[in-house]
């Protein structure tokens, strides 16, 4: 799909739905990967970057398929990412800029968001202002990573958390979350102070596990592409 500039592919991972998504996205134009069951939006997130990796894409976008991220803002991101060689990854953050946030989740996510932040601020030694942020954009060597190694159940705070441990620099630029249009969270209000929890586990645990070695790949850089 072309209607994006800089995007010369969409990729939509199925992740074992059972409605007409595949079919949809196909007609469409986009490229499909069809998972045969539900395998999680960790699973489903690294079949993109897999993707990516195997076809040489120098440069890939996680786009969340709930109506959330707007994807006008990739050319932004990809100034971003152009603009300093050593920046290896670029989020969207609802939280910086001139203050017009968009859409906020729960009193209680949030809460969880400045949790994350501060912690991984932290940890990072940079201003980490939307952890949970899934819109972002990777370089090569970001896909290599998350192509071979993945959190997979909560996985937006761990991947940044992995990003700084295998010594690759990300950065933040504003942008403005809308509503979500379709599909439900799996983060409900009942289940935000469990996913807080586990999800602290999991840095801890991350800042402990071995991480396998990411080398730069010998690939010839492509045009920029939206994979995931």
């Amino acid at each position: 799909m072309r209607g994006i500039d800089g995007v010369d592919l969409v990729v939509v991972v199925d992740d074992g739905s059972t409605d007409d998504t595949a079919e949809i996205a196909f007609t469409a134009g986009a490229h499909v990967i069809r998972h045969p069951f539900n395998i999680g939006i960790g699973g489903a997130v690294q079949s993109g970057y897999q993707y990516a990796l195997d076809r040489c894409y120098d440069v890939a976008v996680q786009v969340d398929g709930d109506g959330q991220h707007d994807a006008r803002y990739i050319p932004e991101l990809l100034q971003m990412l152009r603009s300093d060689p050593r920046l290896n990854m670029v989020s969207g953050s609802r939280f910086i800029g001139d203050g017009e946030v968009g859409y906020q989740s729960s009193a209680t996510r949030r809460m969880g968001i400045r949790i994350f932040s501060g912690v991984l601020s932290r940890i990072t030694g940079r201003a980490v202002t939307d952890p949970t942020s899934g819109f972002r954009m990777t370089d090569r060597r970001g896909i290599e990573l998350f192509a071979r190694d993945y959190p997979h159940d909560y996985p937006e705070v761990e991947a940044v958390l992995m990003l700084h441990h295998h010594r690759l620099v990300a950065a933040e630029v504003p942008v403005r979350m809308r509503e979500r249009t379709t599909g439900n969270s799996s983060i409900n209000s009942g289940r935000s102070v469990y996913y807080m929890i586990k999800v602290l586990l999991a840095i801890l645990l991350g800042l402990l596990r071995a991480r396998p070695t990411v080398e730069a790949g010998d690939a010839a850089p492509v045009a920029a592409g939206q994979s995931l």
